[in-house]
């Protein structure tokens, strides 16, 4: 289940975020009442975006828009963005930024690394080409429910952290 409506293309545009540090129970609420309340009202050129999102691992933001509906525009992308910047102010936690590596643990955790500290897991052995990746930088809804999005390092871009 990606969280997206059955009924959205599979060409929809997703953006995927991802928490620098996991939401407690009181942030989490706080933020996707703010998220739904944007999407709402969401606009492209004064028009209506059909959006939609997802909140998975207490960590990752997913947002939606039906590019077949209306596209979203740069400006709205952009106010997007705004409201991630302010939540981020309020809660101190990262959502913006693709420099990060998003990867499960040894115990299933969700982590975050910066590239040299994943390049360095994988030197010593921590991460594996079989260790679960998150490849946040998937732009398809048809991706992700393709399972594109969580899978082993070494079918996503991160086995270029490993040596051959």
């Amino acid at each position: 289940m990606d969280g997206m409506p059955e009924d959205f293309p599979g060409g929809s545009r997703i953006w995927i975020f991802g928490a620098d540090r996991e939401l407690g129970a009181a942030e989490t609420e706080e933020l996707l009442v703010e998220v739904d309340a944007f999407l709402r009202g969401w606009k492209a050129h004064g028009v209506p975006l059909r959006a939609a999102r997802s909140w998975r691992y207490g960590r990752f933001l997913i947002v939606g828009v039906d590019t077949e509906t209306v596209p979203p525009s740069g400006c709205s992308i952009d106010a997007l963005v705004r409201v991630l910047r302010g939540v981020e102010d309020r809660f101190g936690a990262r959502f913006l930024g693709n420099e990060a590596v998003w990867y499960r643990d040894g115990a299933g955790e969700v982590r975050r690394a910066s590239r040299p500290e994943f390049r360095a897991l994988a030197r010593r052995g921590d991460v594996t080409p079989r260790s679960v990746v998150f490849d946040n930088s998937i732009t398809a809804l048809d991706q992700l429910r393709a399972g594109r999005w969580e899978g082993p390092a070494s079918e996503r871009w991160h086995a270029a952290f490993f040596d051959r």
